[in-house]
C-alpha cells in the first residue's frame, strides 16, 4: 500500500552542472598516444621558477622539464561518434592513458569546439561485468536453487531503490517513510522469495520489521540532538544544489535505515531457524526453554556480526580516518567533527538494532513454536486399578458350572512309562 501511495512519476528533470556525475557523458577510445616534451605543450612554453621544495613547486618543475604524453582519442558514442580530439597528460598525473584503451569522455556543449570533449575517467564495463558473472556463478554453484531465487531477490531490491526509493526521495517526499516503505518491500520480496511462505519467514520478517523501526527512531533522535545535516562532501552538496526540497538529514536516515536492512536480515532469518531446530530436537520444550537455548546462540552471532557492521564502515571512511590521522588529530577533535560523527551515529544505530533483533526474534519464534508444541500422551491404564465393575463383568463372562483350568506349576514330574 505504502508502495501505491508514494509510488513517483520518475526523478524531477533538471538543468546539467557539468559537475561530478551531473554531466554528459559519452564512450571512447585511445587510438595513439605520442610522447612529447612537456615544455613544447604547456601554455608559455617557458620553464617555471620558484620553490621547488613544496608540491606544487616540483610538479611544475616536473611537467615543464619531463615527458608529456600526446594522446588522440575518438569519440565512439553520441551524435559525435567518430569525432577525435587531442588530450595532454602531464607525468605526475595519476591516469596515465595507453594506446588502444577504453575511456569514458565528458562533453561540455557551452565550451569551445576544441575543448569540448576530456577525458573523464576509465571505462571498467568489462571487468565490473566479469566479476558480477563471477559472483552469480558462484552463488548458484553453492546455493542452487536457493541461490537463483537470491539473485532474483537482488535485482528486485535494485529495482525497487532505483524505479521507488531515489524518485521518491528526489520529488520531496519524506526520507524516512521512503526508507521503511521501501525496505520493508526489500525486506518482504528477499525473505518470502528466498526461504518460501512459512510461520518461520514470517516471524523473520516481523523481527526485521520491529528492528527497523528501532533503528529509524534512534536514528532520528541521535541525528536531531547531534545537529547532523547530512551535508558534509561535495556529492550530498551538489544534491542539495540541485534539489534544495530534499531535507538531508533525513536523507542521512534513511540511508541508515536501508544500509541495516541487510545484516538484520541474516541476523533474524538464523535466530528463527535456530529456535525452529531447537524444536524438531524437543518438541517437549517450552517458549522460555527455547527462548534460552536461542538466545545463547544469538549472543554468538551478535559478537560477530557487530563487528562485522563496525569494521565494514570503517573501512568506507579508511581514507577520512587517514587523514585525520596525518593530521594528528586528537580522538574528541576527530569524533567531534561532522563527517566522523555522522559514521558513528550510522554505525552504533545500526549495532543497536542488530544487538535489540537478536532478543526479539527469539521471542517472537518461540512463542510462535511453543504453540505448536504435542499435546502429552495418554498414560495406560494399570491392571491393578481396574474398576471393580469391570471384574464383576468378567466373572460374569465365566460360564456356570465350568470348573476353571488347572494350572501346572511346573514343578511336577513327568510319568513314566
Amino acid at each position: 500500500m505504502g508502495l501505491v501511495v508514494l509510488w513517483p512519476g520518475g526523478a524531477p528533470a533538471h538543468e546539467r552542472t557539468g559537475v561530478g556525475f551531473d554531466r554528459q557523458t559519452q564512450q571512447a577510445t585511445v587510438t595513439k598516444v605520442l610522447r612529447v616534451s612537456c615544455a613544447s605543450v604547456n601554455a608559455s612554453g617557458e620553464t617555471p621558477t620558484g620553490d621547488t621544495s613544496t608540491a606544487e613547486g616540483s610538479s611544475a618543475q616536473q611537467q615543464a622539464g619531463g615527458t608529456c604524453k600526446k594522446a588522440t582519442i575518438r569519440v565512439d558514442t553520441g551524435d559525435d561518434k567518430g569525432r577525435t580530439f587531442t588530450e595532454i597528460v602531464q607525468p605526475d598525473q595519476s591516469r596515465q592513458l595507453e594506446q588502444g584503451e577504453k575511456v569514458v569522455v565528458a562533453y561540455e556543449p557551452s565550451a569551445p569546439k576544441d575543448l569540448q570533449y576530456s577525458v573523464a575517467d576509465v571505462n571498467r564495463r568489462v571487468p565490473m561485468a566479469l566479476l558480477a558473472i563471477i559472483f552469480a556463478v558462484a552463488v548458484v554453484v553453492v546455493g542452487r536453487l536457493r541461490g537463483v531465487m537470491a539473485l532474483i531477490a537482488l535485482a528486485i531490491s535494485f529495482m525497487v531503490l532505483n524505479f521507488f526509493v531515489l524518485p521518491a526521495i528526489l520529488q520531496g517526499s519524506n526520507p524516512l517513510i521512503v526508507a521503511v516503505v521501501g525496505s520493508s518491500a526489500i525486506m518482504l520480496i528477499a525473505l518470502y522469495l528466498c526461504h518460501g511462505l512459512s510461520a518461520r519467514t514470517s516471524v523473520a520478517v516481523l523481527g526485521t520489521l520491529i528492528s527497523l523501526l528501532l533503528i529509524g527512531v534512534l536514528g532520528s533522535l541521535f541525528i536531531d540532538w547531534a545537529f547532523l545535516t547530512g551535508n558534509t562532501d561535495d556529492n550530498t552538496g551538489l544534491i542539495h544544489g540541485l534539489y534544495p526540497s530534499i531535507d538531508m538529514s533525513g536523507l542521512l536516515l534513511a540511508g541508515i535505515i536501508i544500509g541495516s536492512l541487510g545484516v538484520l536480515d541474516d541476523v533474524t532469518v538464523t535466530q528463527t531457524s535456530a529456535v525452529w531446530e531447537l524444536h524438531e530436537a524437543n518438541p517437549a520444550m517450552g517458549w522460555r526453554a527455547l527462548y534460552r537455548a536461542g538466545i545463547r546462540i544469538g549472543r554468538d552471532h551478535i559478537a560477530s556480526v557487530v563487528n562485522t557492521l563496525v569494521l565494514a564502515y570503517a573501512g568506507a571512511a579508511l581514507p577520512l580516518l587517514l587523514l585525520f590521522s596525518i593530521a594528528q588529530s586528537s580522538v574528541g577533535t576527530v569524533a567531534n567533527s561532522e563527517l566522523v560523527a555522522e559514521e558513528i551515529v550510522r554505525t552504533l544505530v545500526g549495532s543497536i538494532g542488530l544487538v535489540a533483533s537478536v532478543p526479539v526474534t527469539t521471542a517472537l519464534a518461540a512463542l510462535v513454536v511453543a504453540a505448536d508444541r504435542p499435546s502429552p500422551p495418554a498414560v495406560p491404564t494399570s491392571p491393578r486399578s481396574a474398576s471393580p465393575a469391570a471384574s464383576t463383568a468378567s466373572a460374569e463372562a465365566v460360564p456356570v458350572g465350568s470348573a476353571p483350568a488347572p494350572s501346572r506349576s511346573g514343578r511336577g514330574r513327568r510319568r513314566k512309562h
